[in-house]
C-alpha cells in the first residue's frame, strides 16, 4: 500500500496548515506544532504518544493537539491509516471560543482523542472545499468544526509559569538556543553558562518543554526552516541557516516532523504565494 501526502495551504484561509495522507510505515518523532492539530481519520488507526501515554485515534475519531505540546505518531495496524488534518493558528480558535463558546482565557482541547464522526465529515469536507476553491465553504466548514469540538470537548488551558528557579533556567536556556541555533553549546557549556549543572538543566527543561534540549532544538530548526521555505528559502541554503549540516540532513528531520519533504513542502507553498 503506497504512501502519499500533500501539505499546503488555501490563500483564502490564511495561516491555515492543510493535509491529506495516508501512511503504513511512517513514523513522526516527538515534536511540536505552533498551531492546533485536528486530525480527522478516515480509515485505519493512529497512535500517538501524548501526556505521558499512548493516545489511539481510529475511523470516526479526530486526534486533537494543542498548540506547543509535544507528541509523535506512527500507524496503529498493519495496513497503518489515512486522514486529513487542519492546523488552524491559536489566534483563529480563540476568535472562533469567544463568539461561539462561553470559554475565556486561553481555549484548548481536554482530551486528545474524540470519537465524532460528523466533526470528522466536516474538518475532509473543509479540505474538499479548499481543493475546489469554494472559499465560502471552507472557511464556514473550519468555523462550524472548531466550534463543535471546543463544545465537545474545550476547555482552557493552563498558564505555563516560569515562577520556579528551574522554570526560569529553562527559559533561559531556551533564549539562548533560539540564539545560537546555527551553532549551539553543548549541554554542559549550556548549563555552566546558566549557573547550573548539566543533569539539573536537563531535568528543569524537560519539566517546562516536554523534552531535552537538543530535541527541543531540532523542532525549532525545521520550525525556522519552515518560515524560511515560506519566505522562498532554497532548501539547501535554509538548512545550513538552522544548523543542520546539509539539505539531506534537513530532509531527514523535516519529513518525520511535517510528514512531507522540505521540496514538496515549498512548492505547494509556492502555489499559494502566487496565486496571492
Amino acid at each position: 500500500m503506497n504512501e502519499r501526502a500533500r501539505h499546503w495551504q488555501y490563500e483564502e484561509l490564511p495561516g491555515v496548515d492543510l493535509l491529506r495522507a495516508r501512511y503504513v510505515h511512517k513514523t513522526f518523532v516527538r515534536h511540536t506544532h505552533e498551531n492546533f492539530v485536528i486530525a480527522a481519520i478516515a480509515d485505519g488507526v493512529e497512535v500517538f504518544h501524548h501526556g505521558g501515554g499512548d493516545q489511539y485515534a481510529g475511523a470516526g475519531a479526530l486526534a486533537l493537539v494543542n498548540p506547543d505540546t509535544p507528541h509523535t505518531g506512527r500507524a496503529g495496524v498493519p495496513e497503518g491509516w489515512r486522514y486529513g488534518a487542519v492546523y488552524p493558528p491559536a489566534g483563529v480558535v480563540a476568535e472562533i471560543a469567544a463568539e461561539t463558546t462561553a470559554l475565556r482565557g486561553t481555549p484548548g482541547f481536554v482530551s486528545p482523542v474524540v470519537d465524532d464522526p460528523y466533526a470528522v465529515g466536516l474538518v475532509h469536507q473543509v479540505l474538499r472545499a479548499a481543493e475546489e476553491g469554494n472559499a465560502l465553504a471552507a472557511d464556514t466548514l473550519l468555523r462550524v468544526a472548531v466550534t463543535r469540538l471546543l463544545r465537545l470537548n474545550g476547555g482552557l488551558l493552563p498558564r505555563r509559569d516560569v515562577r520556579t528557579a528551574g522554570a526560569r533556567i529553562a527559559a533561559r536556556a531556551r533564549g539562548v538556543l533560539e540564539e545560537r541555533m546555527a551553532r549551539p553549546p553543548s549541554l554542559e557549556q549550556l548549563a555552566a553558562g546558566l549557573g547550573t549543572s548539566p543533569f539539573a538543566l536537563l531535568r528543569a527543561f524537560r519539566d517546562v518543554y516536554g523534552m531535552p534540549p537538543h530535541a527541543w532544538l531540532t523542532d525549532a530548526r525545521v520550525r525556522r526552516a519552515r518560515q524560511l521555505l515560506d519566505a522562498g528559502t532554497a532548501p539547501s541554503e535554509a538548512a545550513v541557516a538552522v544548523g543542520f549540516t546539509d539539505q539531506p540532513h534537513l530532509n531527514r528531520h523535516f519529513t518525520r516532523m511535517v510528514g512531507v519533504p522540505p521540496g514538496a513542502y515549498q512548492r505547494e507553498r509556492k502555489n499559494v504565494q502566487d496565486l496571492r
